[in-house]
């Protein structure tokens, strides 16, 4: 058989079981990563993998993604169907084979896929031994098949149902809330930012995403469509949206070097902050890896041997670091490999070595070719460079006062700082609290044996629009990292946070529920998110939920953290309660702000996590960076969930 015919030829045979089914129901956080918010949402990113997977082999152009009113998920594309005849080994259908076996799939046979996505490999068999229910329908070879299965069983042998002139499959799964005891609610907008990430990932490739729970004023369904013709290019544009660049074009390039398809685009722009997201058959690799070595190699050696040609380095009286040729820079990197080794916590840290040089080599010829025809950006970006060489400088100097104040004993903690009496820093926690009037209130009423409290004074730097020097020279800054023990910069990296001797593994923003607290919250997470992220992924960081009302009648009395809680206290008494709205933290007392925002037993707190750092990114720039228009843009979009105080 030829090669060709062999590629083409996905049948039965091309289905490999490699295991069972036993353990997925018992420990599916091996699997999915998690069974909460997180979790669940994986179900539909291994589902829409498979459709990427045969998307990336040429045999499919339309995804479609659909939230059903029910809650449950479909899943469509025109790709060429699962495979329905008997597969010999297992005596059932080979459908059947992918659907109820893990590790069944065609992406183990490297005749039926040269690569494919999916961070953990586990195919739709995990989706399914995790889904209530679940039916899969196929259009192949002008039939319609179908099967069904509950909680990874199949309820019947799969069976022709219909004729058709589509092809692909079709996958509609309800997640089980035995395994998602949590939440089996799906976020629009979570699955939005991936099926956009991935329409740019794929150019070429359209999704089509729809929720049916939710109906406008006309009648419709939310909805959107993702498709991207350039790739990379447009998804720097859109990353980069709301900052200014200052280079006149997109640098990108998109080719196999090695037999490795290697896709970059970058742009350089006003801000102090580097972002550099990398990719491996579609996973966002947010630990790195060798080709993002590769991509920092070949940017370093090609923009360092312009710069000394150039002659505009010559005055200056120190070397300039790799650091420094990445300030202002937004780029992606996005490279396919067959066989992908994984490392690092959350295994998304690449580790094969034959990666690092074709990465190097293509974003060297890349820069070359660039800086040789665009001679007025090339001066520019080395020009961004210098000024970053010399911030950076300053910068250390400004590290060095932070790191100076040593939190031995507690002789160079903050004066503000309340600090509490226990020494193991996983059952301690500190509450950053807006002013001192709250953070005397919250100083009576925590419990001095394991919460810590710090008043920060008003609203902290903006980050966004600082220079680093800047943001380390801020006394309040400096105040949080002293309090809390970190300090930035290891051997390998400049710009890491070392997180050794943390004092407090919860870290809690607690502010005011109106507009400014909003205010000061999100300009303490945009310190975090720029120079603290370790804080964020490693899951240290917390938002405190402070009730907006305090409903009495007689001796009863309820809090409320919203209008419908307090409506709903409000018939629980009778009608006619007294309704006290919280304008702030200061106006509760102690006991007050303890049984409803302090007591570990009763308060609610919202952990910050990241989803697509990408995205975070690009919330961040927009809210907190120069740009009006697009802040005003989202405001209005998302007014129906703000609380503007009268």
């Amino acid at each position: 058989m030829s090669e060709e015919v062999k590629k083409n030829n996905y049948s039965a045979d091309s289905i490999q079981a490699l295991e069972g089914m036993e353990h997925v129901r018992m420990r599916p956080s091996m699997y999915i990563g998690d069974v909460g918010v997180r979790g669940l949402h994986h179900l539909v990113y291994e589902v829409v993998d498979n459709s990427i997977d045969e998307a990336m082999g040429g045999h499919c152009d339309t995804i479609s993604v659909t939230i059903n009113e029910d809650g449950s998920v479909t899943v469509e594309d025109n790709g060429r169907g699962i495979p329905v005849d008997m597969h010999k080994k297992e005596g059932v259908s080979a459908l059947e084979v992918v659907m109820t076996k893990i590790g069944a799939g065609g992406k183990f046979d490297k005749d039926s896929y040269k690569v494919s996505g999916g961070l953990h490999g586990v195919g739709v068999s995990v989706v399914n031994a995790l889904s209530e229910h679940m039916k899969s329908v196929v259009f192949r070879e002008g039939k319609i098949y179908e099967q069904e299965y509950e909680r990874g069983k199949a309820l019947y042998p799969v069976k022709q149902i219909g004729t058709t002139e589509k092809r692909g499959t079709q996958q509609t799964f309800f997640p089980d809330t035995q395994i998602f005891t949590q939440t089996i609610e799906f976020s629009y907008d979570t699955l939005a930012a991936r099926m956009r990430e991935l329409s740019f990932l794929n150019k070429g490739v359209t999704i089509n995403f729809m929720d049916k729970r939710e109906v406008d004023e006309k009648g419709e369904f939310k909805a959107e469509t993702f498709f991207s013709n350039e790739g990379l290019k447009e998804y720097i544009r859109y990353l980069d949206g709301n900052r200014e660049p200052i280079i006149t074009h997109v640098i990108s390039m998109d080719h196999e070097k090695g037999e490795i398809p290697v896709e970059v685009a970058l742009i350089y722009n006003t801000s102090y902050s580097e972002n550099i997201f990398s990719y491996v058959n579609n996973i966002n690799t947010h630990e790195g890896g060798t080709h993002l070595q590769g991509f920092r190699t070949g940017l370093t050696r090609t923009l360092k041997k312009y710069a000394d040609a150039s002659g505009l380095l010559d005055k200056l009286k120190f070397e300039i670091a790799g650091d420094d040729f990445r300030e202002g820079l937004t780029a992606i990197v996005s490279v396919k490999v067959a066989e992908p080794q994984f490392e690092g916590q959350t295994k998304t840290k690449l580790g094969n070595r034959e990666v690092v040089s074709p990465v190097s080599q293509a974003v060297s010829e890349m820069l070359e070719n660039y800086l040789e025809e665009n001679p007025n950006d090339a001066k520019i970006i080395v020009q961004k460079v210098i000024l970053a060489a010399q911030a950076r400088h300053a910068a250390k100097k400004a590290r060095e006062m932070v790191q100076r104040k040593s939190v031995m004993g507690g002789g160079g903690l903050p004066g503000k700082l309340s600090d509490c009496s226990e020494q193991d820093p996983e059952k301690c926690e500190i509450f950053f609290v807006e002013g001192d009037s709250a953070g005397g209130t919250a100083k009576q009423g925590r419990d001095r044996a394991f919460q810590a409290i710090m008043p920060l004074r008003g609203k902290i730097l903006n980050v966004e629009k600082a220079m680093h020097h800047k943001v380390f020279e801020n006394e309040e800054i400096r105040n949080i990292f002293t309090a809390l023990g970190v300090t930035v910069g290891t051997a390998e990296d400049s710009k890491a946070l070392n997180l050794e001797k943390l004092r407090y593994h919860k870290v809690i923003i607690m502010c005011d529920a109106d507009v400014d607290g909003s205010h000061i919250a999100t300009l303490i997470l945009t310190f975090f998110f720029r120079f603290m992220k370790e804080l964020i992924e490693e899951g240290h960081v917390y938002i405190a939920a402070p009730p907006l009302y305090l409903v009495k009648k007689g001796n009863k009395k309820e809090y409320a953290w919203n209008d419908d809680q307090r409506d709903l206290a409000n018939e629980r008494m009778g009608g006619g309660a007294n309704v006290q709205r919280y304008k702030g933290l200061g106006e509760m007392n102690a006991e007050q702000l303890w049984e409803t925002t302090m007591d570990p037993s009763s308060r609610t707190l919202r952990l910050i996590s990241i989803d697509s750092l990408a995205e975070a990114d690009r919330i961040f720039s927009m809210l907190m960076g120069d740009e009006v228009p697009p802040r005003r843009e989202f405001i209005e979009k998302n007014a129906a969930y703000a609380k503007i105080d009268a």
